[in-house]
């Protein structure tokens, strides 16, 4: 349950969320705070007020020159006043770097730490600036917050048995949304996440060739070999195989561009059974060009924390001829998606945990954002993952959990509670 703060009685816990979020948005500038991420961390901070139950936080309280209302809007002011950040957005020079030490902006926030917010305006534009906070003291209470669950964020499991399933023999195929003869209009969709299957299929079987249009489509491959062949990829083959087909094995990811429409099969041509995911985005626009890509991603870099896979494309929904075909995703080595997505895997070892940051820096919408996380069905059953630190989002192998009302910048926790190393798959979709 999410208490609500009086006006005027911002407590230390509370303030602490705000020393992590300050933190992340400097980090990536060293020591100096632009102005333009001064005016996003001040819209992260009214965002986050909100969660916590504050009242009316209008728009403008960041702005030094604004009437404060509320205890956000003082605390907004206080901010702003002791960085001496002139935030207006007719500045000439609003891009420049602001004179604002990590070490300066530790000392401002002592006060906040230390006392509640008077409803004086003088004493808000004149504070009293105490000692500065040690460095070494700033990053321990910043790895506490970090320890610290989203309480704002809804967390809604999806059980594997309320899946729909299908076994036909030579294939046994579990959805997540609506697919085939399977219908649910509860699950349609989720953000552009518009398809995830966990498929199993027999040695010497197979998806024939058939047509695709307008869909991003990719296959994450956990266990055994996939053939795939299309109608583009004899026109230059990513990898080091034929020149009209490509085999894909544990840690292979194939994506495809439907776009104007393409044909494609996937067969297992070995003599093991192959088990792997295919997943289906809702593109930013019809009528693309089709494309192809497969590559090979680490397992040791899953193991050490999650790994990217797919991120937008960097061009956005607006890229040219050559933007496209030069195909450069927003987080270098992923592979490039048409929708404002980002996925990614990781292998987390027996009691450990794994952060996840929304958005990781690599999207376009940053509030409201959709995620999804599944954790794949073994033959073991020895996997377990826990999320958030909520016993209501305890995930057992074939599980997955809606995770909404969380924003860009916000993370995450998974941790690994089960008998064996767990391998999770985070889609995080607009």
């Amino acid at each position: 349950m999410i208490e609500t703060y009086k006006p005027l009685a911002f407590t230390s816990p509370l303030i602490d969320v705000y020393i992590f979020l300050i933190w992340i948005h400097l980090d990536w500038s060293s020591n100096y705070m632009n102005e333009k991420g001064a005016r996003i961390c001040l819209k992260s901070l009214r965002s986050k007020l909100r969660h916590f139950g504050a009242y009316h936080v209008p728009n403008n309280a960041s702005l030094p020159h604004s009437a404060p209302q509320t205890a956000a809007d003082k605390l907004c002011v206080i901010i702003t006043k002791q960085l001496h950040i002139k935030a207006s957005i007719s500045t000439p020079q609003r891009h420049q770097r602001l004179n604002i030490p990590l070490q300066e902006l530790f000392t401002a926030l002592t006060n906040f730490k230390t006392a509640s917010v008077t409803p004086s305006i003088e004493k808000i534009t004149t504070p009293t600036i105490a000692h500065p906070i040690p460095m070494t003291t700033a990053s321990k209470a910043i790895k506490a917050t970090m320890s610290k669950a989203l309480t704002h964020a809804k967390i809604v499991p999806r059980r594997s048995n309320e899946r729909g399933h299908a076994d036909h023999g030579w294939l046994n195929t579990y959805h997540t949304f609506s697919f085939a003869n399977y219908y649910d209009p509860r699950y349609q969709n989720f953000g552009s996440l518009r398809v995830l299957n966990e498929d199993r299929v027999d040695a010497q079987n197979g998806f024939p060739t058939h047509p695709h249009r307008d869909a991003e489509i990719f296959s994450y491959i956990l266990s055994g070999e996939l053939t795939h062949r299309d109608s583009m990829i004899k026109k230059g083959s990513e990898g080091k195989q034929g020149d009209d087909f490509f085999k894909m094995h544990r840690g292979d990811v194939q994506f495809t561009t439907g776009g104007t429409g393409i044909a494609h099969s996937e067969q297992n041509e070995s003599d093991e059974e192959v088990h792997f995911l295919q997943i289906w985005a809702l593109p930013w626009k019809r009528g693309l060009t089709p494309r192809y890509h497969t590559r090979t991603f680490s397992e040791e870099a899953k193991r050490q924390a999650f790994l990217p896979i797919l991120s937008p494309l960097k061009a956005g929904p607006k890229a040219t001829a050559e933007e496209e075909k030069a195909a450069e995703a927003t987080l270098p080595g992923t592979i490039p998606i048409h929708a404002d997505l980002v996925m990614a895997a990781g292998i987390i070892g027996v009691d450990k945990r794994f952060k996840w940051t929304v958005g990781a820096n690599a999207v376009q919408k940053t509030e409201g954002r959709n995620i999804y996380i599944h954790l794949p069905m073994t033959k073991k059953g020895a996997m377990k993952i826990r999320i958030d630190g909520r016993e209501s989002a305890v995930l057992s192998e074939g599980d997955g959990a809606f995770v909404s009302d969380v924003n860009a910048g916000d993370v995450l926790s998974i941790e690994s509670i089960g008998e064996a190393e767990a391998e999770v798959v985070v889609l995080d979709s607009d």
